[in-house]
């Protein structure tokens, strides 16, 4: 490969897991940024739990459905703006600031949630943690991204993804272990602020993004955090390859260094990178993950499971497949590569979901909506398919590439855009899905998030650059070269063509 980078290959997990004792400097940044990961799982899967609880202590959370919704949804207005100038703020301040600013934000949302006295004090505290989501959505896989050996780049990004699933799978352990305690959704929200207090003080203890260093001028502090990163044999290598592309952004930069809307859409490799990071993050939402957990407990119902106990343990195995799904992407994402994992775990929904359409549309037929079914065990299946194919691909894959696409100019406020799209797009579905359903019937609405997900397959084959394997700076250069990427297969045999065949289109 260019650069004397060698290319990711089948061995790139295994060296992963060697990183444990051959550089154990490189897991504990990635572990410790991915902290913030964890925060944001947690919080969108403690919250189902904690307003059950909500409303037996303020009625009047019981009695009006808007605020049942506000507590819900101000976190995610929250987060969007969280993420719209978290990328502002990483690009300015640096990374490890970023991710302590949203640390901050967290745990004194967790705070007042814990303590608040009525319903307009926790949807403060639920507007402080959202800030605090969507800031960490972005700014952890960054740094984790931009603090990582390149063959392994993808795997340690993909740990932040395994945290987030293994803090919705951590929210539903701690409902379920204080369902009896006494202050129930107090603990449940309030506990947030311990694994937010400890990220603090290890970024604290930790160094900026060297990546971030460079672009700032401060070569000698990010080379000593490179040499730490990477094996000796590699550490020229990247540091040249920084150098070229900042001296690259310093030609292009203007004299008072601003970075506009029109100037990003301008810039050839920003757009086309924009393509590819805000598509993946706006399907991932539109191909209706949240809406089929949101869904879990009725299908539950259908397969005959009617108690609450049984539905919130089943809900705690559904979790468990999602971060099963996760670990799956750590092995499988720097050997196949991204594009692969995409197209793979985007088919696998597709059948998923015809599953569940089948399902309920028989159900609808044949026996009242919410009554089991003979076709429930059916609807369990498709509803694990669906979460098994989601999670390693469509999960985990388009926070790694948004991690990696954009030039290190631009890198923080494009992850920022990307991630507010991914936000506001979770609000979308989230606000439509309900009206959908009324209106159309729950089996034709999963038949519409088949043919989204289908647009979604062709929007991968043709729009998302394979970046396995690629130094961060060359994938600047693919995107320069070519704008569709249609061709993303390779062999391995192929290691003296490796490049032109990741940048070629037809």
């Amino acid at each position: 490969m260019e650069g004397g980078v060698p290319e990711a290959d089948v061995s790139a997990f295994r060296e992963c897991l060697s990183l444990s004792w051959k550089n154990p400097y490189v897991l504990c940044l990635a572990f410790s940024a991915g902290i913030g990961g964890f925060l944001f799982g947690y919080d969108t899967g403690v919250i189902s739990g904690a307003l059950l609880y909500i409303r037996n202590d303020f009625k009047a959370v019981d009695r009006e459905t808007w605020l049942q919704e506000a507590i819900v949804s101000t976190a995610l207005a929250g987060a969007i703006i969280g993420a719209s100038v978290g990328g502002w703020i990483n690009d300015r301040f640096g990374r490890k600031k970023g991710i302590i600013l949203a640390d901050t934000l967290f745990f004194i949302g967790s705070v007042i949630m814990a303590a608040a006295t009525n319903p307009a004090i926790l949807i403060v505290g639920r507007v402080f943690v959202g800030l605090g989501v969507g800031m960490a959505s972005m700014a952890s896989p960054l740094y984790i991204s931009e603090a990582s050996p390149t063959r392994v780049r993808g795997a340690l990004v993909s740990l932040n993804g395994f945290l987030i699933t293994g803090g919705q799978f951590l929210s539903y352990l701690i409902n379920l272990a204080f369902t009896n305690a006494p202050g129930t959704w107090r603990w449940m929200l309030g506990v947030a602020a311990a694994p937010a207090l400890t990220q603090i003080v290890l970024m604290l203890m930790l160094p900026e993004s060297p990546r971030w260093l460079f672009r700032k001028g401060k070569e000698e502090e990010a080379i000593e955090i490179l040499r730490k990163i990477y094996p000796p044999q590699d550490v020229e290598d990247e540091i040249n390859a920084l150098k070229e592309s900042i001296e690259m952004e310093i030609k292009e930069a203007s004299a008072s260094d601003k970075i506009s809307i029109l100037k990003l859409l301008k810039t050839k490799t920003v757009r086309r990178g924009l393509y590819a990071g805000m598509g993946l993050q706006i399907f991932q939402q539109f191909v209706g993950i949240n809406t089929i957990m949101y869904y879990s407990p009725a299908i539950v119902q259908l397969a005959g499971f009617a108690s609450n106990r049984v539905a919130l343990l089943l809900s705690l195995v559904t979790a468990g497949l999602n971060a099963f799904g996760s670990i799956l992407s750590i092995y499988f994402i720097d050997k196949t590569g991204r594009k692969k994992l995409l197209l793979f775990s985007l088919s696998g929904v597709v059948v998923s979901l015809v599953v569940l359409t089948v399902v309920f549309n028989q159900t609808t037929s044949h026996s009242p909506m919410g009554c089991p079914s003979k076709y429930g065990w059916l609807a369990i299946i498709g509803l694990a398919l669906y979460i098994l194919f989601f999670s390693p691909g469509m999960g985990t894959v388009p926070w790694v590439v948004n991690s990696e696409i954009y030039p290190l100019r631009y890198r923080g406020i494009c992850g920022g855009m990307a991630s507010t799209s991914n936000w506001v797009s979770n609000l979308i579905v989230a606000q439509s899905f309900l009206s959908l359903t009324d209106a159309i019937g729950t089996s034709f609405t999963f038949m519409i998030f088949i043919f989204i997900t289908i647009a979604a397959i062709i929007f991968v084959i043709i729009f998302v650059p394979e970046t396995k394997g690629l130094p961060m700076e060359e994938v600047e250069n693919m995107l320069e070269r070519r704008s569709l990427n249609f061709k993303f297969w390779q062999r391995s045999s192929d290691s003296g063509e490796v490049l032109k065949q990741k940048t070629q289109s037809v």
